[in-house]
């Protein structure tokens, strides 16, 4: 992997503005913590030639694995320990007729994953131990995006007309092997993202035009809190690994963190000033990383909110993702095509230490 831009790219992006002191008791060094050394790291960058960007990447439960998808029908998978190179990774194909753009791990089992396609309207169930798809689902929608449930039997996705749908991973008809099935669930209710809460037992969603966040009894499907967000419309979520936040992100360039005790909103941050793109926890809950639709990733102190690095990107990235045990995360994108300047370029990339 190469390093990343000059000192001229990187001084054209600004610093993020300074909130207020937080509170003493909410620092690193009153809970006892060391603070992680950002500034110390570089981000690894993955430049792959393409008129095509990568839209996501996703880590194995187990951290071992990155998939990245986007660039046309193949999934290419990384043991980023080993090498991030290009020709290191292994690609799946042969599931979709058409780009794939969005891949989610199964929760219980490091070898698992799916991806989907909006072109092909297909969502496409992997063993990273085989070459060919497990299983091949038509829909009738674009899926989106798909989020697990904790204990990998059920899995929600949103389509691009804005709905949300499940499937349920059983035995049907004394079969004698577990199929996915689509839920008899029909789409009613609205979503441009959703995901399950911690327990399975909850699905929290946005809408790209509303200002509220929806949390939903699961599989009831009952309300449960309908938290006032952002304006203008609410784009991403992330839960705290430790169950304390729901962090939440919108086109008005605030991440708002709510405290799940009392869905009351805890702390702003307003460090950023794009509209959010993508919000991810590191493996302990401490630290948040803010995509956006700059050409940078914020890093925030979870406890004050307190913008701790700004890491440059060669691109504005749709998604980031922390390791799930090590203080790495994973982004991608597409650089910009300048008028005389070199074509676009596809990019994943790593920042932090320990791979």
């Amino acid at each position: 992997m190469s390093n990343p831009a000059n000192g001229k790219e990187e001084e054209e992006i600004p610093p993020p503005q300074r909130p207020p002191s937080p509170p003493p008791h909410t620092t690193f060094a009153a809970r006892g913590l060391h603070a992680q050394n950002f500034p110390a790291h570089k981000p690894r960058d993955l430049r792959i030639p393409s008129p095509q960007a990568m839209t996501h990447v996703a880590w194995s439960c187990d951290g071992k694995r990155l998939a990245a998808v986007g660039i046309d029908k193949i999934t290419r998978i990384w043991t980023p320990e080993k090498s991030m190179e290009l020709r290191a990774a292994t690609h799946f194909s042969g599931g979709h007729s058409d780009d794939v753009d969005y891949v989610s791990w199964n929760p219980t089992h490091p070898e698992l994953f799916c991806t989907s396609s909006q072109k092909d309207r297909r969502i496409v169930f992997w063993d990273a131990r085989q070459s060919r798809y497990t299983q091949q689902v038509a829909l009738k929608v674009s899926p989106v995006q798909t989020n697990y449930s904790p204990d990998g039997k059920s899995l929600l996705y949103t389509s691009a007309g804005h709905q949300l749908f499940f499937m349920t991973l059983g035995k049907e008809n004394g079969a004698a092997k577990e199929q996915w099935q689509i839920s008899d669930k029909d789409g009613t209710i609205v979503a441009s993202t959703a995901m399950f809460n911690h327990a399975g037992d909850g699905v929290i969603m946005t809408h790209h035009s509303e200002h509220t966040l929806r949390i939903m009894d699961y599989p009831s499907l009952a309300l449960r809190e309908s938290p006032a967000a952002h304006v203008g419309g609410c784009v991403a979520v992330a839960l705290d690994p430790r169950g304390r936040y729901l962090a939440s992100g919108g086109y008005d360039s605030i991440v708002n963190m709510f405290d799940l005790s009392e869905w009351i909103c805890a702390r702003t941050i307003t460090s950023c000033e794009n509209a959010i793109n993508a919000l991810s926890f590191s493996y302990d809950g401490e630290y948040l990383a803010i995509a956006n639709a700059g050409t940078y990733i914020d890093i925030c102190a979870t406890e004050t909110g307190a913008p701790l690095h700004r890491v440059p990107a060669l691109a504005p990235s749709p998604t980031v993702t922390w390791h799930p045990s090590k203080y790495v995360f994973a982004y991608c994108g597409q650089t910009k095509l300048k008028e005389g300047g070199p074509p676009p370029i596809a990019v994943i990339s790593l920042f932090g230490g320990g791979i």
